[in-house]
């Protein structure tokens, strides 16, 4: 079976009940557990995983991004993180976390509560700051109203523009507008409602990550400064930080890095 094969049907085992993911765990051998932000899915993390050494791999995708809402999900950053814990769990052994964005944010989160789930974690793209001050687009989402309006009218030629303007290439961009829904939309506006004060609520909590740590992030990120990306290493004592010579979305404009960073850090 080839790698991209062996991660789509793990993809799948992800995104449905527990047991699945066990089982998963014991046919393939899965410790390495990847973490979209948004407003992204799982894929986000291919041109990473394609050029990984390991097959050993999941790529989840969150609810309501790629896959169904569950009853009763309130897509809440708790929910988002209980919802994360249990699929890790379920996995059956400690997993080697990598995440961006919100993923990074809410991966840590779980490690900070579970560091027994964790064998080793990697991430950036995010803030867990009480000084951080939202950019721009989360203060729209997070105001009732103009955040509705937002995807109700949903510009994405605007968001093309700006992916471009950015380093990704149309093909990527254009496939990361083409999943943005409703859902995506609904489920944004409520974790950004709920993640006002993130940073005061949660960077306390960031001593409590003891699984060896490596932060990769961004150099020219305009909405997660790199100084946040220097603090987190500082707040969760991470062996590494990796400035990668990019924006926000360094999985996609700087894969071969990012998994030659990945494999460095797995193998110390």
């Amino acid at each position: 079976m080839s790698r991209r094969a062996v991660v789509q049907a793990l993809v799948i085992a992800a995104t449905v009940a527990g047991p699945a993911i066990a089982q998963a765990r014991r046919d393939s051998d899965v410790p390495a557990f990847f973490v979209h932000g948004v407003p992204a899915t799982h894929h986000l993390w291919s041109p990473v995983i394609d050029r990984l050494k390991r097959k050993d791999v999941i790529a989840i995708d969150l609810p309501g991004f790629g896959m169904p809402v569950p009853a009763g999900f309130d897509a809440t950053k708790e929910a988002y993180v209980a919802w994360l814990i249990d699929r890790i769990e379920a996995v059956g052994t400690p997993v080697d976390l990598v995440a961006h964005d919100w993923g990074c944010t809410l991966a840590l989160r779980a490690a900070s509560l579970r560091p027994d789930l964790v064998r080793t974690w990697a991430a950036g793209g995010g803030a867990i700051d009480a000084s951080y001050e939202w950019h721009a687009l989360a203060r729209v989402w997070q105001t009732p109203g103009a955040g509705e309006a937002f995807f109700a009218d949903l510009d994405r030629e605007a968001i093309l523009t700006r992916w471009q303007a950015e380093g990704m290439s149309a093909e990527l961009a254009g496939a990361m507008v083409a999943r943005i829904d409703a859902t995506m939309g609904e489920c944004i506006l409520r974790l950004y409602r709920s993640a006002i004060e993130v940073g005061r609520e949660w960077q306390p909590d960031l001593a409590k990550v003891n699984a060896p740590g490596l932060v990769l992030h961004g150099a020219d990120d305009q909405a997660v400064p790199i100084a946040f990306a220097e603090q987190l290493q500082a707040d969760t004592r991470a062996r590494k930080l990796i400035r990668l010579d990019c924006g926000h979305w360094f999985p996609v404009l700087r894969p071969d890095a990012v998994a030659a960073a990945l494999e460095a850090h797995w193998a110390a």
